[in-house]
């Protein structure tokens, strides 16, 4: 199968190359820049320049493709726009994917997010059965407002289009990662402690970046349009248990900090919203469908690779 992958010099865009090319597919990195050129190159990928802001090559990359794997956010307009542009910005891509797409039954496989704002109210765990909840103005300045973009792919279906929605947690884990758990540790060699909200109880899913790459590889070879995945390797860790075991490699007490507007964001600065999210997920529908097997170490297991705490660089003084 021909590939067109977005945001593929990413982290899970990385991954995601690799493990298509692994199973005997050819795929095309979309790349914006030289060096981003050189590093899909690297990666073992044809090399197609161009950019998602650009609409028009976008349609015309997509309609050459066999399936598109779609993974590139707009983050360049966040510090103007803030999540209002991204959330706009990213739904005109989905229409022109559409535009590209209807009636030829070709996969689209996009990435979103598991927690989708409203589902706090579930009082169970999250499936895949459950749809993003409309976001609308009512919504601006808010993370729901980007559940419109969500809804388009999957209303893609219904113009003959195989979209789905590959819904990731807050931790991908991996040797390359530079997200939320590096945020953390940073945080704790800042404060000399590491922090929980409150009692720590809330949930957060976690998955390994190569499992994920091969959930959407499996996505896009066999995955039913209009379904919702979840790239999670089980139900969720406290988040005690994360900062606990970051203080133990770390050397530094994990600690309560009080869950008032006053208390986390004076510890957690921008990361005060984020800590607090209880994400209760399943992944049941998604492995039984499309016979998905998380074997990548778990979150907990792979702090003790070494890409987290090399050598010499564990505890703090």
């Amino acid at each position: 199968m021909r590939v067109l992958v977005t945001g593929g010099t990413g982290h899970i865009g990385s991954y995601i190359i690799h493990e298509l090319i692994a199973a005997g597919h050819e795929v095309i990195g979309l790349a914006r820049s030289h060096t981003s050129a050189t590093a899909v190159s690297a990666l073992g990928a044809k090399v197609r320049r161009g950019d998602i802001t650009d609409l028009d090559g976008l349609k015309a990359a997509a309609t050459e493709s066999d399936g598109v794997i779609h993974v590139a956010h707009r983050q360049d307009l966040l510090p103007s726009g803030g999540i209002d542009a991204v959330a706009a910005a990213e739904f005109q891509i989905m229409l022109a994917y559409g535009e590209a797409l209807a009636g030829t039954g070709k996969p689209l496989v996009v990435s979103g997010s598991i927690g989708s704002p409203g589902w706090e109210r579930l009082g169970r765990p999250a499936t895949e059965e459950d749809p993003a909840l409309p976001g609308g103005d009512a919504y601006k300045g808010t993370l729901r407002v980007r559940n419109a973009v969500e809804l388009a792919v999957i209303g893609l279906a219904g113009r003959g289009v195989r979209s789905s929605v590959v819904r990731i947690p807050p931790i991908a884990h991996s040797t390359t990662d530079a997200g939320f758990l590096q945020l953390l540790i940073g945080l704790a060699r800042e404060k000399g402690v590491i922090g929980y909200p409150g009692d720590g109880a809330n949930l957060w899913p976690a998955v390994h970046a190569r499992d994920l790459a091969s959930l959407f590889r499996l996505a896009l070879e066999k995955g039913p349009a209009g379904k919702y995945w979840h790239g999670i390797e089980g139900d969720g860790i406290r988040f005690r248990e994360i900062a606990e075991a970051l203080g133990s490699r770390m050397g530094v007490p994990a600690v309560p900090i009080p869950a008032d507007v006053l208390m986390l964001p004076a510890f957690f600065g921008f990361l005060a919203n984020l800590v607090t999210l209880d994400l209760p997920a399943s992944n049941a529908i998604t492995r039984q469908t499309l016979d998905w097997d998380p074997v990548q170490p778990s979150l907990i297991e792979d702090l003790d690779n070494g890409h987290y705490f090399p050598a010499g660089r564990i505890a703090i003084p």
